[in-house]
């Protein structure tokens, strides 16, 4: 118990910036602010770029991506939120509506976010007269630079932290108990942020992989959902749901799996397309 006890002690980090009378300006939205506008700044990089395209010219402008912007932004915010409240909050948003509101609370859901998304492309697409299939791949290749901030954010907040472990990286979390815990947001930043942008980039660079539509697209889904999965076995599940089954399957694995497939789909389908 001593030797569990002694290990890391959780950063004291004030998950509120500033203060401006009765304005708070937390990490949490700054950690969005910051992935977005980095997002579209590569996504811009990648639009403007014809020599990673099929044919040699860019389906997309960079005023495009400009445009795009606002509707990611609010794909995101009202998909993560919806997505939070259906998937892990509904119960309690039904007795008090206003919890709603209360981003604090619970926060976003990643695939509630990924659904507004997609709804946001979709719309928007149609809007330009873009192939729908090339903007999600541009908007898949940027993600995971908002996973990357969004999960740093959950670490500042010392939420979603992971269950018991004695290992020497583990941290005490303050609204977590006195025992030390995986820091599995630090997980999430690392795989579903840096190393998935990284293979995402290679296949882009090096292997042209935006020639053929839909298969950065697939490429993400699979991706994510993997490294989802693997780490929601050191992930402590919401208090409300708990395990699903066997004192092993969540949630996040739950909305995971079908990711896999379409992920799947949308490789081994690419080829037709281009």
């Amino acid at each position: 118990m001593t030797a569990m006890l002694s290990l890391m002690s959780f950063p004291d980090i004030d998950p509120v910036l500033i203060t401006l009378g009765p304005l708070q300006v937390r990490w949490y939205g700054i950690a969005y602010v910051v992935g977005i506008l980095l997002g579209w700044r590569y996504a811009r990089r990648l639009a403007a770029n014809n020599s990673l395209w099929s044919g040699a010219r860019s389906p997309i402008t960079p005023l495009d991506m400009d445009d795009f912007l606002v509707w990611a932004t609010v794909g995101i915010v009202a998909g993560g939120r919806i997505g939070y409240i259906l998937f892990y909050d509904f119960a309690a948003v039904a007795a008090n509506p206003f919890r709603a509101f209360e981003i604090w609370n619970g926060g976003m859901s990643f695939h509630g976010g990924l659904l507004g998304t997609l709804l946001a492309m979709v719309l928007f697409a149609r809007h330009r007269n873009i192939p729908v299939f090339n903007l999600f791949d541009i908007v898949c290749a940027v993600v995971p630079v908002g996973i990357f901030f969004g999960r740093i954010a959950n670490f500042i907040n010392a939420e979603l932290w992971g269950r018991l472990t004695d290992m020497p990286w583990a941290f005490v979390f303050p609204t977590a108990g006195p025992f030390p815990r995986h820091p599995t947001q630090l997980y999430e930043a690392a795989l579903e942020g840096i190393l998935l942008l990284a293979v995402l980039a290679v296949l882009i660079y090096r292997r042209n992989a935006l020639a053929s539509p839909g298969l950065i697209s697939g490429c993400f889904l699979i991706g994510y959902a993997l490294s989802r999965i693997i780490v929601e076995f050191y992930r402590e599940p919401d208090a409300h749901i708990g395990y699903l089954f066997g004192g092993w399957l969540t949630m996040g694995m739950v909305l995971s799996t079908p990711m896999i497939a379409v992920g799947l789909w949308a490789v081994l389908s690419a080829r037709s397309r281009a």
